[in-house]
Protein backbone atom coordinates (compact mmCIF):
# COMPACT_ATOMS: atom_id res chain seq x y z
CA UNK A 1 0.00 0.00 0.00
CA UNK A 2 2.88 1.95 0.93
CA UNK A 3 4.56 1.57 -2.62
CA UNK A 4 1.65 2.90 -4.07
CA UNK A 5 0.64 5.72 -2.38
CA UNK A 6 4.60 6.92 -2.85
CA UNK A 7 3.64 7.52 -6.42
CA UNK A 8 3.83 10.77 -7.77
CA UNK A 9 0.48 12.68 -6.92
CA UNK A 10 -1.44 9.94 -5.61
CA UNK A 11 -3.60 12.08 -4.28
CA UNK A 12 -4.63 14.29 -6.97
CA UNK A 13 -5.21 10.78 -9.20
CA UNK A 14 -7.50 9.85 -6.57
CA UNK A 15 -9.30 13.55 -7.18
CA UNK A 16 -9.45 13.62 -10.60
CA UNK A 17 -11.47 10.49 -10.87
CA UNK A 18 -13.81 11.15 -8.18
CA UNK A 19 -14.12 14.90 -9.93
CA UNK A 20 -14.65 13.12 -13.63
CA UNK A 21 -17.13 10.62 -12.28
CA UNK A 22 -18.96 13.74 -10.09
CA UNK A 23 -19.21 15.88 -13.62
CA UNK A 24 -19.96 12.76 -15.41
CA UNK A 25 -23.73 12.22 -13.00
CA UNK A 26 -24.46 15.99 -12.91
CA UNK A 27 -23.42 17.13 -16.30
CA UNK A 28 -23.20 14.74 -18.70
CA UNK A 29 -23.74 16.18 -21.68
CA UNK A 30 -22.27 19.73 -20.76
CA UNK A 31 -18.91 17.93 -19.65
CA UNK A 32 -18.05 15.16 -22.27
CA UNK A 33 -18.18 18.24 -25.52
CA UNK A 34 -15.24 18.58 -27.69
CA UNK A 35 -15.30 22.25 -27.00
CA UNK A 36 -15.75 22.09 -22.84
CA UNK A 37 -12.24 19.15 -23.36
CA UNK A 38 -10.64 21.71 -25.03
CA UNK A 39 -11.32 24.73 -23.25
CA UNK A 40 -10.48 23.00 -19.86
CA UNK A 41 -6.91 21.44 -21.42
CA UNK A 42 -6.24 24.74 -22.94
CA UNK A 43 -6.28 26.17 -19.55
CA UNK A 44 -5.42 23.92 -17.68
CA UNK A 45 -1.82 23.85 -19.69
CA UNK A 46 -1.64 27.40 -19.13
CA UNK A 47 -2.37 27.13 -15.14
CA UNK A 48 0.11 23.83 -15.02
CA UNK A 49 3.29 25.98 -15.97
CA UNK A 50 2.46 28.35 -13.23
CA UNK A 51 1.57 25.27 -10.40
CA UNK A 52 5.14 23.21 -11.83
CA UNK A 53 7.25 26.57 -10.78
CA UNK A 54 5.74 26.91 -7.44
CA UNK A 55 5.45 23.39 -6.75
CA UNK A 56 9.63 23.72 -6.82
CA UNK A 57 9.77 26.75 -4.51
CA UNK A 58 7.66 24.85 -1.96
CA UNK A 59 9.70 21.93 -2.40
CA UNK A 60 12.47 23.90 -0.76
CA UNK A 61 10.51 25.03 1.69
CA UNK A 62 9.36 28.72 0.42
CA UNK A 63 6.82 30.10 -1.31
CA UNK A 64 6.17 32.74 -4.01
CA UNK A 65 2.92 34.67 -4.36
CA UNK A 66 4.14 37.17 -6.91
CA UNK A 67 4.13 34.56 -10.17
CA UNK A 68 0.61 36.07 -10.69
CA UNK A 69 1.99 39.52 -11.67
CA UNK A 70 5.16 37.50 -13.17
CA UNK A 71 2.80 35.52 -15.20
CA UNK A 72 1.02 39.73 -16.56
CA UNK A 73 4.36 41.46 -16.54
CA UNK A 74 5.74 38.86 -18.60
CA UNK A 75 2.79 38.73 -21.27
CA UNK A 76 2.55 42.43 -21.26
CA UNK A 77 6.34 43.12 -21.93
CA UNK A 78 5.97 40.46 -25.05
CA UNK A 79 3.13 42.23 -26.67
CA UNK A 80 4.12 46.00 -25.76
CA UNK A 81 7.71 45.53 -27.27
CA UNK A 82 6.97 43.51 -30.30
CA UNK A 83 6.70 46.39 -32.57
CA UNK A 84 10.45 47.54 -31.12
CA UNK A 85 11.94 44.45 -31.39
CA UNK A 86 9.69 42.36 -33.09
CA UNK A 87 8.37 38.86 -31.50
CA UNK A 88 11.57 36.45 -30.58
CA UNK A 89 13.14 39.67 -29.51
CA UNK A 90 10.28 40.42 -27.35
CA UNK A 91 10.22 36.92 -26.68
CA UNK A 92 13.63 36.80 -25.07
CA UNK A 93 13.22 40.25 -23.04
CA UNK A 94 9.86 38.94 -21.60
CA UNK A 95 11.62 35.66 -19.99
CA UNK A 96 14.59 37.52 -18.96
CA UNK A 97 12.19 40.04 -17.45
CA UNK A 98 10.50 37.33 -15.54
CA UNK A 99 14.26 35.51 -14.65
CA UNK A 100 15.19 38.75 -13.04
CA UNK A 101 12.33 38.96 -10.88
CA UNK A 102 13.00 35.57 -9.66
CA UNK A 103 16.66 36.33 -8.96
CA UNK A 104 16.02 39.77 -7.50
CA UNK A 105 13.68 38.29 -5.29
CA UNK A 106 15.84 34.96 -4.43
CA UNK A 107 18.82 37.20 -3.33
CA UNK A 108 16.61 38.88 -0.98
CA UNK A 109 15.25 35.77 0.83
CA UNK A 110 18.75 33.82 0.92
CA UNK A 111 21.48 36.69 1.21
CA UNK A 112 18.74 38.97 2.97
CA UNK A 113 17.32 36.38 5.37
CA UNK A 114 13.59 37.82 4.68
CA UNK A 115 11.08 35.62 4.97
CA UNK A 116 9.64 34.25 1.13
CA UNK A 117 6.30 34.91 2.03
CA UNK A 118 6.64 38.82 2.82
CA UNK A 119 9.39 39.36 -0.47
CA UNK A 120 7.35 37.69 -2.94
CA UNK A 121 4.30 39.69 -1.36
CA UNK A 122 5.90 42.65 -2.33
CA UNK A 123 7.34 41.51 -5.60
CA UNK A 124 3.74 40.48 -6.06
CA UNK A 125 2.51 44.31 -5.85
CA UNK A 126 5.78 45.77 -7.82
CA UNK A 127 4.97 43.92 -10.54
CA UNK A 128 1.74 44.65 -10.78
CA UNK A 129 2.31 48.03 -10.53
CA UNK A 130 4.76 48.27 -12.92
CA UNK A 131 2.27 46.85 -15.55
CA UNK A 132 -0.44 49.96 -14.43
CA UNK A 133 2.26 52.19 -15.37
CA UNK A 134 3.27 50.40 -18.55
CA UNK A 135 0.25 50.34 -20.02
CA UNK A 136 -1.53 53.09 -18.79
CA UNK A 137 -4.23 50.94 -17.89
CA UNK A 138 -5.14 50.62 -21.31
CA UNK A 139 -5.36 47.50 -23.80
CA UNK A 140 -2.56 46.40 -26.06
CA UNK A 141 -2.61 44.23 -29.21
CA UNK A 142 -0.80 42.12 -31.68
CA UNK A 143 -0.63 43.35 -34.74
CA UNK A 144 -1.87 41.20 -37.71
CA UNK A 145 1.79 40.48 -38.81
CA UNK A 146 2.78 39.62 -35.22
CA UNK A 147 -0.20 37.02 -34.74
CA UNK A 148 0.78 35.46 -38.16
CA UNK A 149 4.28 35.44 -37.29
CA UNK A 150 6.21 31.76 -36.86
CA UNK A 151 7.48 32.12 -33.61
CA UNK A 152 3.67 33.42 -32.62
CA UNK A 153 2.14 30.25 -34.08
CA UNK A 154 4.58 28.36 -32.73
CA UNK A 155 3.55 29.00 -28.92
CA UNK A 156 -0.10 29.32 -30.00
CA UNK A 157 -1.17 27.69 -32.56
CA UNK A 158 -2.65 24.17 -32.95
CA UNK A 159 -1.08 20.82 -34.25
CA UNK A 160 -3.57 17.89 -35.06
CA UNK A 161 -6.55 20.23 -33.48
CA UNK A 162 -4.94 20.42 -30.62
CA UNK A 163 -3.79 23.63 -28.17
CA UNK A 164 0.48 24.21 -28.82
CA UNK A 165 0.40 24.64 -24.99
CA UNK A 166 -0.52 21.22 -23.92
CA UNK A 167 2.68 20.46 -26.54
CA UNK A 168 4.35 22.35 -24.70
CA UNK A 169 3.73 21.34 -21.60
CA UNK A 170 3.94 17.54 -21.79
CA UNK A 171 7.75 18.26 -22.93
CA UNK A 172 8.97 20.96 -20.56
CA UNK A 173 6.58 18.54 -17.45
CA UNK A 174 8.96 15.81 -18.84
CA UNK A 175 12.78 17.51 -18.76
CA UNK A 176 11.72 19.26 -15.78
CA UNK A 177 10.61 15.29 -13.73
CA UNK A 178 14.01 13.69 -15.53
CA UNK A 179 15.68 17.00 -13.66
CA UNK A 180 13.77 16.49 -10.69
CA UNK A 181 13.89 12.31 -10.18
CA UNK A 182 17.28 11.53 -12.07
CA UNK A 183 19.60 14.38 -11.57
CA UNK A 184 21.84 15.45 -9.22
CA UNK A 185 19.97 19.25 -9.00
CA UNK A 186 17.12 17.32 -8.39
CA UNK A 187 18.02 15.29 -4.92
CA UNK A 188 19.68 18.21 -3.13
CA UNK A 189 16.33 20.26 -4.14
CA UNK A 190 14.36 17.78 -2.12
CA UNK A 191 16.64 17.69 0.57
CA UNK A 192 16.93 21.51 0.64
CA UNK A 193 13.58 21.20 1.59
CA UNK A 194 14.15 18.44 3.55
CA UNK A 195 16.50 19.26 5.96
CA UNK A 196 18.76 22.01 5.21
CA UNK A 197 21.01 21.54 7.92
CA UNK A 198 21.81 17.97 6.75
CA UNK A 199 21.63 19.38 3.04
CA UNK A 200 24.46 21.76 3.80
CA UNK A 201 26.62 18.91 6.32
CA UNK A 202 26.70 16.90 2.90
CA UNK A 203 28.12 20.03 0.82
CA UNK A 204 24.95 21.09 -0.88
CA UNK A 205 24.89 24.53 -1.52
CA UNK A 206 21.11 25.08 -0.63
CA UNK A 207 21.58 29.15 -1.09
CA UNK A 208 22.33 27.97 -5.08
CA UNK A 209 19.43 25.34 -4.76
CA UNK A 210 16.66 28.08 -3.46
CA UNK A 211 17.88 30.60 -6.10
CA UNK A 212 17.83 28.20 -8.45
CA UNK A 213 14.11 27.24 -8.00
CA UNK A 214 12.97 31.14 -7.61
CA UNK A 215 14.16 31.91 -10.61
CA UNK A 216 12.83 28.86 -12.44
CA UNK A 217 9.12 29.48 -11.05
CA UNK A 218 9.39 32.98 -12.39
CA UNK A 219 10.48 31.25 -15.75
CA UNK A 220 7.60 29.07 -16.25
CA UNK A 221 5.05 31.69 -14.80
CA UNK A 222 6.52 33.79 -17.66
CA UNK A 223 6.32 31.09 -19.92
CA UNK A 224 2.86 30.70 -19.23
CA UNK A 225 2.07 34.71 -20.06
CA UNK A 226 3.94 33.80 -23.45
CA UNK A 227 1.71 31.19 -24.36
CA UNK A 228 -1.13 32.61 -22.84
CA UNK A 229 -0.38 36.07 -25.46
CA UNK A 230 -0.02 34.21 -28.29
CA UNK A 231 -3.19 32.52 -28.24
CA UNK A 232 -5.11 35.21 -26.81
CA UNK A 233 -2.78 38.11 -28.69
CA UNK A 234 -4.61 40.71 -26.05
CA UNK A 235 -3.65 42.18 -23.39
CA UNK A 236 -4.69 44.11 -19.67
CA UNK A 237 -3.75 44.92 -16.69
CA UNK A 238 -5.70 42.50 -14.74
CA UNK A 239 -3.63 39.94 -16.52
CA UNK A 240 -2.63 37.10 -14.08
CA UNK A 241 -4.21 38.73 -10.88
CA UNK A 242 -5.11 35.69 -8.89
CA UNK A 243 -3.24 33.42 -10.91
CA UNK A 244 -0.84 32.36 -7.60
CA UNK A 245 -3.73 31.47 -5.12
CA UNK A 246 -4.90 29.03 -7.91
CA UNK A 247 -1.06 28.12 -8.34
CA UNK A 248 0.00 27.33 -4.97
CA UNK A 249 -3.79 25.66 -4.50
CA UNK A 250 -2.64 23.32 -7.64
CA UNK A 251 0.90 22.42 -6.29
CA UNK A 252 -0.63 21.40 -2.78
CA UNK A 253 -3.61 19.36 -4.21
CA UNK A 254 -1.23 17.65 -6.22
CA UNK A 255 0.83 16.65 -2.93
CA UNK A 256 3.22 19.04 -2.31
CA UNK A 257 4.24 19.95 1.44
CA UNK A 258 4.19 23.66 2.52
CA UNK A 259 7.16 22.15 4.98
CA UNK A 260 9.50 21.09 2.02
CA UNK A 261 10.80 18.10 0.72
CA UNK A 262 7.78 16.17 -0.86
CA UNK A 263 6.04 16.96 -4.24
CA UNK A 264 5.21 16.08 -7.53
CA UNK A 265 5.21 18.04 -10.77
CA UNK A 266 2.15 15.48 -12.28
CA UNK A 267 0.48 16.01 -9.08
CA UNK A 268 0.58 19.76 -9.68
CA UNK A 269 -0.64 19.57 -13.21
CA UNK A 270 -3.28 17.40 -11.71
CA UNK A 271 -4.18 19.65 -9.23
CA UNK A 272 -4.31 22.54 -12.31
CA UNK A 273 -6.85 20.21 -13.97
CA UNK A 274 -9.00 19.80 -10.87
CA UNK A 275 -8.50 23.62 -9.95
CA UNK A 276 -9.28 24.69 -13.81
CA UNK A 277 -12.22 22.37 -13.98
CA UNK A 278 -14.54 23.14 -11.06
CA UNK A 279 -13.82 26.35 -12.24
CA UNK A 280 -15.59 25.97 -15.79
CA UNK A 281 -17.98 23.40 -14.16
CA UNK A 282 -19.15 26.07 -12.02
CA UNK A 283 -19.44 29.01 -14.59
CA UNK A 284 -21.44 26.38 -16.99
CA UNK A 285 -24.22 25.54 -14.20
CA UNK A 286 -24.61 29.00 -14.05
CA UNK A 287 -23.14 29.19 -10.07
CA UNK A 288 -21.91 32.54 -8.10
CA UNK A 289 -18.57 33.29 -8.58
CA UNK A 290 -18.10 33.06 -5.05
CA UNK A 291 -18.28 29.92 -4.92
CA UNK A 292 -15.52 29.10 -6.96
CA UNK A 293 -13.02 31.01 -4.52
CA UNK A 294 -15.18 29.26 -1.32
CA UNK A 295 -14.19 26.08 -3.65
CA UNK A 296 -10.62 26.87 -4.14
CA UNK A 297 -10.51 27.40 0.11
CA UNK A 298 -12.19 24.57 0.92
CA UNK A 299 -10.28 22.07 -1.45
CA UNK A 300 -6.67 23.79 -0.39
CA UNK A 301 -7.90 23.28 3.52
CA UNK A 302 -8.27 19.37 2.95
CA UNK A 303 -5.66 18.77 0.24
CA UNK A 304 -2.94 20.22 3.35
CA UNK A 305 -4.82 18.07 6.06
CA UNK A 306 -4.53 15.33 3.64
CA UNK A 307 -1.06 15.58 2.78
CA UNK A 308 -0.17 15.54 6.34
CA UNK A 309 -2.08 12.32 6.95
CA UNK A 310 -0.17 10.56 3.77
CA UNK A 311 3.01 12.14 4.91
CA UNK A 312 2.78 10.76 8.65
CA UNK A 313 1.71 7.17 6.90
CA UNK A 314 5.08 7.32 4.99
CA UNK A 315 6.69 8.06 7.64
CA UNK A 316 7.72 11.41 6.71
CA UNK A 317 8.08 14.39 9.75
CA UNK A 318 5.88 17.44 9.08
Amino acid sequence: MKQLVRGQGFGAIIGVAVMLVAFTLVDFSGWWTIQTVSNVAQFTAILAFVAMGQALVIMVKEIDLSVGSVYGLAGVAFITMEPTLGVPGSLIVALGLAALVGLLQAIAVVNGQLPSMIVTLGGLFTARGIIYVWTGGSVHNFSEAARNHPVTRLFGGELFGIEAAIFWLTGVAAILSVVLWGTPFGNRLLATGGSKESAESRGVRTDRIKIAAFVLCSLLAGFAGILTLCNQPQTHVTLGENMELEAIAAAVIGGCLLTGGRGSLLGAILGALIVVSFRYELIALGAPASWYITFVGVVLIVAVIFNQKLARFLGHSV
